[in-house]
């Protein structure tokens, strides 16, 4: 399980980072401000995206964990 953990903590600080160079990449192209804005607030959206579908995944994975430690202890119990 704490593998799962490790992988949670890689995936959200990849995350993170991607979000700050984006940002900072952003802020210093050279096009006018509402461009700018644009493009920020679209990475913003797309990142926010891509937590969305990782914490679904993650969800996913807890589930299929848990079950796995049911049957393991209905074997035991057995």
């Amino acid at each position: 399980m704490e593998n799962s953990s490790n992988n949670g903590m890689l995936t959200g600080a990849l995350i993170l980072g991607v979000l700050i160079g984006g940002a900072l990449g952003v802020l210093f192209a050279p096009d006018k401000g509402a461009d700018t804005r644009k493009k920020l607030f679209k990475g913003i959206k797309d990142a926010a995206d891509d937590v969305d579908k990782s914490a679904k995944d993650l969800a996913g994975d807890v589930d299929k964990i848990q079950e796995s430690i049911k049957d393991v202890r209905e074997k035991v119990r057995k």
